[in-house]
């Protein structure tokens, strides 16, 4: 949502990916306009943070104000949501505590410039997020820096970060090839060890690691419109098409025990629903659950809380 990216004739938004923490699978954060429905308070009809259970039921509106929040991502204890807002006039990246009696809410970012597209590392210790077309890494403190660039290519854009869960690595997409692929480098810029998983002839997008860190899920277009793959997370081999419809598919998310994908679909209609689904191609024995049915209405950007 903060900005958008032409590539080949195609305008995309950026997307968040996100980071997956093993672990049981607890509930379903996500962004949505709605203004109807049970504990649904918005009447303005601006993006506010929500969560349900994992089979749908159980709604709760998180963010209640007239801004947009977008792009929420949990923590690798499933106590924390990093988020992005436009409260305070751009758009910066925020976190608040979840679960508990006590709520907690802090501001990390505080520039003229957009951020967004917040991940965790697995210690909850650094957030990856976007800032002016690169990847930047700060700490989950507020009180220090708001960001140390890891990408420096001015001329290409660099998107939708995800720390591996298992190693000192982070995945994001970039088109310093000339079309969005998959990049993974260490997370300490001076190695200089970027490499590009994907390398072909379609936009490749939105990575995120499995649980056990085996694993990328992500967006690609080569086969006419967007649909979620996997692939080998060591060196991209193995590539497979898990979603099989006309329609776009975007920010694939790992629940915590590896077993299934969340993802937004505009299948049944141009809104954006949240669907979960086997962690495998679709088809008669494995058919996406569509669990919000909203018509006219964007629920958007899920992540899969993990229950240590």
């Amino acid at each position: 949502m903060i900005a958008a990216a032409l590539v080949a004739g195609l305008v995309l938004l950026v997307r968040p990916a996100e980071a997956a923490f093993p672990g049981a699978n607890g509930k379903i954060v996500f962004s949505s306009n709605r203004t109807t429905g049970t504990g649904v308070d918005n009447p303005t009809g601006d993006s506010e943070l929500f969560t349900m259970n994992n089979d749908g039921t159980g709604i709760e509106q998180l963010t209640f104000n007239t801004a947009d929040d977008y792009e929420p991502r949990f923590s690798a204890d499933g106590g924390w949501i990093a988020y992005t807002s436009d409260r305070d006039g751009n758009y910066e990246i925020y976190m608040r505590s979840y679960g508990g009696n006590l709520h907690i809410e802090s501001r990390l970012t505080t520039n003229t410039v957009d951020d967004g597209d917040p991940t965790f590392s697995s210690d909850t210790s650094k957030i990856a997020f976007t800032r002016s077309n690169e990847i930047y890494i700060m700490d989950t403190n507020p009180s220090t820096s708001d960001g140390t660039n890891l990408t420096n290519n001015a001329t290409a854009f660099n998107f939708n970060s995800a720390f591996s869960p298992v190693e000192n690595k982070i995945a994001f997409e970039s088109t310093r090839g000339g079309i969005f692929e998959i990049v993974v480098m260490d997370t300490d810029p001076s190695t200089n060890d970027a490499i590009n998983l994907t390398n072909n002839l379609a936009n490749d997008r939105e990575p995120t690691f499995s649980p056990d860190g085996s694993k990328i899920a992500y967006i690609s277009d080569q086969d006419g419109n967007y649909e979620i793959y996997v692939m080998n997370a060591l060196d991209g081999s193995n590539p497979k098409r898990l979603t099989k419809k006309d329609s776009q598919e975007f920010s694939p998310a790992w629940s915590p025990d590896g077993k299934q994908i969340a993802f937004e679909s505009t299948r049944g209609g141009g809104d954006g629903e949240i669907f979960t689904m086997k962690a495998k191609p679709e088809g008669k024995q494995n058919r996406p659950k569509n669990l919000t049915k909203n018509d006219d209405v964007g629920d958007l950007y899920p992540d899969w809380q993990p229950i240590p």
